[in-house]
């Protein structure tokens, strides 16, 4: 619009100086031509027009109207001012408010018909009426749909920008999520069953004391292995790195020495009242990602614990099932069994834990799936299964929450 600005007015320039020749308003048309110019060309710098939606300021005001009173002389003075009226409309008045730039357009057009009508000779000719018009309500028309399209563009953008903040706090409370119920797992799987392990051992101990000093020695330097442990395992998890029993050893190893590990005493200060665990291996473990392993050998670990706390087993099997596309880890006990579809108290399941929804979410996170079987009276099964194929697009969704669990 600035380059058809100079072009018209250059054209105006052009009339005057070939078709009106010289006289006495000559120079002053002429210099008011420049004057016109220069005003509309530098007003971008000295005197910005305001951004949509918003008031146009004092300066800007200012400038449209001295705009405005030199068109009005050089239409005065020299009709071919007319042709300067589209880009004065486009550049100056489209950024006002409606209220105030529509009234203004309609002053403009007629304007224009005036000056047309009075250099007019002959006949009256309808077009110097009808033309103005329709070319004024055609810009009109333009300015109004595109003030329409920027203010949608604008709440678009705003939607946007507001929509990316909130993609954006969620996702940090996802993360957040996601961060507490791995600490969660960690922690029960790292301190709370060697906390229980460590209590077991100590009252065993305390009621061994006077009795059996021996063996009450042999508890307690158990709860401090324990703790020695559990130690070790906090200080790895603090640093993020794989589980102690993994460091060195390969998977086979650590689930080995799981079932290896002393049982806990018994209430009746027994040594060994725990149940007898029995590692199997079906087939040979690849090389599995290193979050598979971690899975799989902290739900062994979660539920050996229950098994030695809670089922009253005599003999559990710990089963590692490898094959070409999944692996898989069973947990089997010939204990007193539960309804796995019963959910527990709050009371309850304060004080007994939440184990198996840990071990759910810590399989869901390795791109696997918990199963538990169970019932009064027939043992428990808790199988954990990770299909390798799948792996890498379940570990990209494991970064997702795990639904919270009762």
């Amino acid at each position: 619009m600035q380059a058809a600005f100079v072009l018209l007015l250059a054209g105006s320039i052009g009339r005057l100086l070939t078709y009106d020749g010289p006289d006495g308003h000559t120079g002053w048309s002429l210099a008011l031509f420049l004057v016109f110019g220069v005003l509309h060309l530098s007003g971008p710098i000295w005197a910005p027009a305001p951004w949509h939606g918003e008031r146009p300021s004092t300066r800007h005001l200012i400038r449209l109207g001295m705009l405005l009173a030199v068109w009005l002389v050089l239409l005065a003075l020299e009709p071919s001012a007319t042709w300067c009226t589209m880009p004065l409309l486009f550049t100056g008045v489209h950024r006002l408010p409606v209220p105030l730039a529509l009234p203004l357009a309609s002053v403009l057009t007629l304007l224009v018909i005036v000056s047309e009508l009075r250099v007019a000779s002959g006949l009256f000719n309808p077009n110097l009426v009808i033309a103005p018009v329709a070319l004024g309500t055609v810009v009109t028309a333009v300015l109004l749909h595109s003030r329409r399209l920027a203010d949608r563009q604008r709440l678009l953008i705003d939607d946007l920008v507001r929509a990316r903040g909130e993609l954006a706090a969620n996702e940090r409370r996802t993360g957040a999520l996601e961060e507490r119920q791995r600490l969660s797992a960690e922690i029960h799987d790292i301190l709370a069953q060697s906390l229980s392990s460590q209590q077991m051992l100590l009252q065993a101990a305390e009621r061994q004391w006077h009795i059996a000093p021996d063996t009450a020695r042999e508890h307690v330097r158990g709860a401090a292995a324990s703790a020695g442990r559990a130690l070790a395992e906090v200080r790895r998890f603090v640093r993020d790195l794989a589980p102690l029993d993994l460091d060195g050893n390969t998977l086979v190893h650590a689930m080995r020495a799981l079932a290896e590990q002393p049982a806990m005493p018994g209430t009746d200060g027994e040594p060994a009242s725990g149940p007898a665990v029995e590692f199997r291996l079906d087939g040979t473990p690849g090389n599995l990602p290193e979050a598979v392993e971690t899975a799989l050998l902290r739900v062994s670990q979660g539920a050996l614990a229950n098994v030695r706390e809670h089922s009253g087993a005599t003999r559990a099997v710990i089963t590692l099932t490898c094959s070409k596309d999944s692996v898989c880890v069973d947990i089997a006990d010939n204990g007193r069994g539960f309804e796995p579809g019963r959910i527990p108290h709050r009371r309850e399941a304060r004080t007994r834990g939440h184990g198996l929804p840990l071990m759910e979410s810590r399989a869901r996170r390795a791109g696997g799936t918990l199963r538990v079987e169970s019932a009064h009276g027939e043992g428990t099964v808790v199988t954990m299964s990770v299909a390798l194929g799948a792996h890498d697009g379940a570990a990209a969704r494991s970064t997702l929450p795990a639904e919270e669990t009762p």
